[in-house]
């Protein structure tokens, strides 16, 4: 939704660029014959090179030419051999199991990515004791949920074996495999209570140092973004990925305010949708047009009214901030 007038140009093919340096194509122009105009031959524009490895351990692969999450994991696959379906999710900078180094629409072009594999499988026996479960769930837009953060004190905490970055395989043996976390988050919530309830997880793939680890992730005001002022590769779910400047900081707030709006209305968290849903909160001058025009893109949300209010009040009147 983000228009492509903002400080962004489409990331295509040509000389390759690593870690935001490019690397000048083709040999020096051959001077012009007398008298006879030569044209000038267009340079190529710069192509984008990342570094990658397993977070598990691996040695260091090098990945280009994808535009969305989906073919950045096919690249990573095709790099280490695997398929794309093992792997769970990706972190910015560090191998460890960090939600908040966790990869969402937006690639630094410095940041070197660790693929998180598929680990061992694990079944819990869950009993709904009151309505919320305590779990944050968001998904790697490629058909695998996975738990972000777990409450303390919650019914979830109270489960060792649960951990934050296992992916949800399957509820009371019913596969979630290929749905989007909004829709995870509902049939958690409509589990009926004093119930017993089936959770098949998958856990990730973990290195020596990694093992015995459990992560509650708290929340941090620049949770699962990139750094303001550095240019970013954004992917899109549609069309070529563009190169922009990295997010203002009243941006990032307002998407961190929108991010845990989400959680508490729907129980994810998704940083690239909360940008999204910033960027058209601030092209809309009333809720009854945000309303309108996060329908048009985001109808499968269903998002409530009193959501969508809010959601415009936090990014068009932020209490005790300033535009």
């Amino acid at each position: 939704m983000r228009r492509a007038g903002r400080r962004g140009r489409q990331a295509q093919e040509g000389s390759p660029m690593e870690n935001g340096v490019g690397q000048e194509p083709g040999t020096p122009e051959p001077p012009a014959a007398e008298d006879i105009p030569v044209p000038r031959p267009s340079r190529a524009r710069p192509r984008l090179v990342f570094h990658t490895q397993l977070a598990h351990g691996s040695p260091t692969g090098r990945i280009e030419g994808f535009t969305n999450v989906k073919e950045l994991y096919a690249k990573i696959a095709e790099v280490f051999s695997i398929s794309p379906t093992e792997i769970l999710f990706c972190t910015l900078n560090t191998h460890k199991v960090d939600m908040q180094k966790l990869l969402g629409g937006q690639i630094g072009l410095e940041d070197f990515i660790f693929a998180h594999v598929r680990g061992e499988t694990k079944e819990v026996e869950v009993t709904k004791t009151e309505d919320a479960l305590g779990l944050t769930i968001t998904d790697n837009g490629a058909g695998y949920a996975f738990i972000k953060r777990i409450k303390e004190g919650s019914i979830i905490n109270r489960i060792q074996t649960v951990c934050v970055g296992d992916s949800i395989e399957a509820i009371n043996d019913h596969t979630i495999v290929g749905c989007r976390h909004y829709e995870v988050a509902r049939m958690l919530r409509e589990l009926p209570r004093a119930q017993p309830f089936t959770l098949r997880l998958v856990q990730p793939k973990k290195a020596f140092d990694m093992i015995g680890q459990r992560t509650r992730s708290s929340k941090s005001p620049g949770e699962g973004r990139v750094a303001s002022g550095k240019e970013t590769l954004r992917l899109r779910a549609q069309g070529l990925a563009t190169l922009e400047e990295g997010p203002s900081p009243f941006e990032e707030e307002a998407a961190r305010r929108v991010d845990d709006l989400l959680e508490s209305y729907m129980g994810i968290r998704d940083s690239e949708l909360a940008s999204t849903m910033v960027e058209a909160a601030k092209e809309s001058p009333s809720v009854a047009q945000l309303t309108r025009g996060l329908d048009s893109v985001l109808g499968e949300f269903a998002f409530p009214q009193e959501f969508v209010a809010e959601v415009w009040g936090a990014v068009c009147h932020p209490k005790g901030g300033q535009e």
